[in-house]
């Protein structure tokens, strides 16, 4: 590729200038190719020997890596190429890999990348608790962790994870169905004073103790997902209402045992709740039968 100069003063031939040839170092890889989408890069990587150099030096130097940007699926081989030479990544997202992630795709990433500080392995159904020990171990900075569906994940998986992420602010265990209440109330324990945000949705394992203890240990709790969890009940949300002042959301749709006398205390604080209060509910169900129910009177 070759940029043409015009002639000025006493020039007669104007002179060709090779895009290769601007300083990579400190013009091309952060002015240039920062700007440049991931999927275009790896097209640009196959032009010739010299443009793939310099595309494999910016992915050596990457700092968030998301599978996404490459396309809705990508080959194990590819994955391993684009990564063997980073060593700087603070976040990493692979939910695109997750019909073949194994921990022996996985746990060498982990290992020569330890400033890793967000990482989303959710729907990643092929790894195990090894992969999870190795993120714990090796990436004590870690503060956000996606495992959503990851159906391997399992009490002592969390444990270890609790014992070795000093840093954890966001985990989400959605769909995370081997948990039981024990391994929350550990969680909790370990690591409620650092925890913002938390997702257990969709497991039927998870009830008051787990969210009880939660409330006592996580002053800074601000969201949290308990869509599905069919144990859980009233007496669990009145103790988040009185143990977390910080919270702003909370999700409760189908925890058919949660009564709105539990929640009243929270809607006056003004957290987000998804289930709508029982007179809502009721005008808008008026509302669909009859087209005009802003217009009834409801007085008795």
């Amino acid at each position: 590729m070759e940029l043409q100069m015009e002639p000025s003063g006493g020039e007669q031939e104007p002179r060709a200038i090779r895009l290769l040839d601007l300083p990579w170092e400190d013009v091309l890889l952060p002015h240039v190719l920062n700007r440049v989408p991931l999927c275009q890069l790896l097209r640009l990587q196959r032009v010739s020997r010299a443009f793939g150099a310099l595309v494999q030096l910016h992915l050596a130097r990457l700092r968030r890596f998301d599978a996404a940007q490459v396309g809705p699926q990508i080959p194990r081989a590819a994955l391993a190429r684009l990564l063997r030479d980073a060593e700087g990544l603070q976040e990493l997202a692979l939910a695109p890999c997750h019909e073949w992630l194994s921990d022996e795709d996985l746990v060498p990433v982990l290992a020569r990348n330890p400033q890793l500080r967000n990482v989303a392995l959710a729907g990643c159904g092929q790894l195990s608790r090894r992969a999870l020990g190795a993120l714990a171990e090796g990436c004590p900075r870690l503060q956000r962790l996606s495992l959503a569906h990851c159906d391997w994940v399992d009490g002592l998986a969390l444990r270890g994870l609790a014992d070795r992420c000093p840093a954890l602010e966001e985990l989400d265990l959605t769909a995370c169905r081997q948990l039981k209440d024990e391994a929350i109330v550990y969680l909790a324990q370990r690591r409620g004073a650092g925890l913002r945000s938390l997702s257990l949705a969709v497991n039927a394992n998870v009830g008051d103790a787990a969210v009880q203890e939660l409330a006592r240990n996580c002053p800074e709790l601000q969201h949290l997902d308990l869509t599905g969890c069919l144990r859980v009940g009233s007496d669990g949300i009145r103790t988040l209402a009185e143990y977390c002042p910080a919270l702003r959301s909370l999700r409760v749709r189908h925890c058919h045992h949660v009564a709105e006398p539990s929640l009243s205390r929270l809607r006056k604080r003004g957290v987000d709740i998804d289930v709508e209060p029982p007179l809502h509910q009721a005008l808008v169900l008026l509302q669909d039968m009859a087209g005009f129910a802003p217009f009834l009177n409801l007085q008795v």
